[in-house]
């Protein structure tokens, strides 16, 4: 039997070393008006040099939703390679840590560090071991808008703070206009969208509204929305899908779900506005630092960067896995896609689905460990 699935591990690399460029399409789990539930399309092609080892069955994981595009790329691909099932269900960071924590499934996506009670709760699951968070892609948090007749528009964190905050709750208002002079701002309220569910995109962009406006955020932060008003929407497909059918919307998610969407210039003190590019995004997570303990490669990033080009309101998502501990019928597999998406050929598919490589310092780090896991 083992002769067998090495058999058909070889047939299924040959064919996609023959068929030379496969198209490889993105594909997240809910509508938002294309075909990777983010807007559009996206496709690489397979070079066909996944190492599949001993990996076999069924992998089930669950958590963030910035990431799910790239990991149904990435599963996709795997999945031809290996015949490994990978069921990710996307259901945002804090369902995913749960899970985890949960042992319910092989490993978990979130866009925050693990906290120290998560850690201690993995202890339950790891045996011998402990939670890491490994740094698998980073991309801009887009602030995606809904105002027809204005394609262009700038904001500083003070004034999205306001607006967040239900401070500022119409189109015209007088810090709108000063930042726009030449917009034909309407009188029209703003419906600002969050997220309803526990989100690592939440705690990401709550961090940057901390940092950049203190005196106008005066919120603790974390996975869960915490400022009044508002309305709420679930996942980021889910809250990407109601700015684009709601007139005067506003909003923020991974760029990948912007697609067809006007998106927001962030003023940061720098000679000129910067907009959310993949480009501008790795500007600034290259500016992050490892503060993690022991195996686990949390980052700190910057988000009160000034640097020319570079796009504040960034996130970082890490795969969550035991150190030690991993149970022994998913941990081959388990090993497989993560050294498949921490290498070369998986990090090459992040920017073509409007995500950020990890720094080649940080992922050579990442690739280390995940040799290490048992």
């Amino acid at each position: 039997m083992k002769l067998q699935r090495k058999n058909r591990r070889a047939l299924a690399l040959g064919a996609l070393a023959v068929s030379g460029a496969l198209a490889l399409t993105a594909c997240g789990s809910d509508d938002t008006g294309g075909t990777n539930g983010a807007g559009g399309d996206s496709t690489i092609a397979s070079t066909g040099s996944i190492t599949c080892d001993d990996a076999k069955g069924q992998l089930l994981a669950d958590g963030s939703s910035a990431q799910k595009n790239a990991i149904d790329a990435w599963v996709k691909q795997f999945s031809r390679a290996c015949g490994v099932q990978i069921n990710y269900k996307g259901g945002g960071s804090g369902a995913g840590v749960t899970a985890f924590t949960q042992g319910q499934v092989a490993f978990a996506g979130t866009d925050s560090p693990l906290k120290p009670e998560e850690v201690a709760a993995s202890q339950k699951v790891c045996t011998d071991g402990r939670g890491i968070g490994l740094p698998m892609l980073g991309g801009p948090i887009a602030v995606g808008y809904n105002l027809p007749g204005v394609d262009d528009l700038i904001l500083d964190a003070p004034t999205l703070a306001k607006i967040f905050d239900s401070r500022i709750t119409n189109w015209n208002d007088p810090a709108i206009k000063r930042l726009n002079p030449d917009a034909d701002l309407p009188d029209l309220k703003i419906q600002a969208f969050h997220r309803s569910d526990e989100s690592g995109t939440t705690d990401n962009f709550t961090k940057y509204l901390k940092a950049a406006a203190p005196d106008d955020w005066k919120y603790s932060g974390g996975k869960a929305w915490q400022a009044q008003g508002g309305q709420a929407a679930p996942q980021s497909s889910g809250l990407a899908q109601q700015v684009r059918q709601t007139n005067g919307a506003i909003g923020y998610f991974e760029l990948s779900y912007a697609k067809g969407m006007s998106t927001v210039a962030i003023d940061t003190g720098a000679s000129a506005p910067v907009k959310a590019t993949v480009e501008n995004a790795s500007r600034a997570i290259a500016d992050a630092k490892i503060v993690g303990t022991g195996k686990d490669l949390s980052l700190e990033l910057n988000y009160t960067t000034k640097a020319e080009n570079a796009y504040p309101v960034v996130l970082v998502t890490y795969e969550v896995v035991c150190d030690k501990g991993n149970k022994s019928d998913t941990l081959p597999a388990t090993k497989a896609f993560l050294r498949y998406i921490a290498g070369e050929e998986g990090q090459s598919l992040l920017a073509r689905n409007d995500y950020a490589p990890i720094p080649e310092e940080i992922i050579g780090k990442v690739r280390t460990t995940i040799e290490g896991l048992s």
